[in-house]
């Protein structure tokens, strides 16, 4: 229970503070599709744990992440990689991670369902 109130803690930062240390296109990004309001914060720090820790993603997170859009997914984890709190992570690495992520969520939601 610990670490989910640290990263609570850091994705709160990641909405409040990053925002600030954004380069300009992920920040405008970001504000000009309304990025940080079309996922709620459980769902948030799901994806977060899956892509900058170990962790899954539940099937109801996986779709507000595809309603997200792909456009606010990668511009959303560069903007995080650029918060000093993760300047010891390997960008390739959480890249790699973030894209995975997606491309499971992808499928999982394009997946036709089981029938009855």
């Amino acid at each position: 229970m610990a670490s989910l109130n640290v990263y609570s803690v850091l994705v709160v930062l990641f909405l409040t503070c990053g925002a600030v240390m954004a380069t300009k296109e992920n920040d405008q990004i970001i504000k000009e599709n309304n990025c940080e309001t079309k996922i709620g914060l459980p769902c948030v720090l799901e994806a977060f744990t899956s892509i900058f820790n170990t962790g899954s993603i539940s099937n109801k997170c996986c779709g507000e992440l595809v309603v997200l859009g792909k456009f606010c997914h990668s511009a959303l984890v560069k903007r995080t990689l650029e918060n000093p709190l993760f300047k010891d992570l390997n960008p390739a690495t959480i890249i790699a991670k973030s894209i995975q992520t997606w491309n499971n969520c992808l499928a999982l939601i394009n997946s036709p369902s089981p029938s009855a």
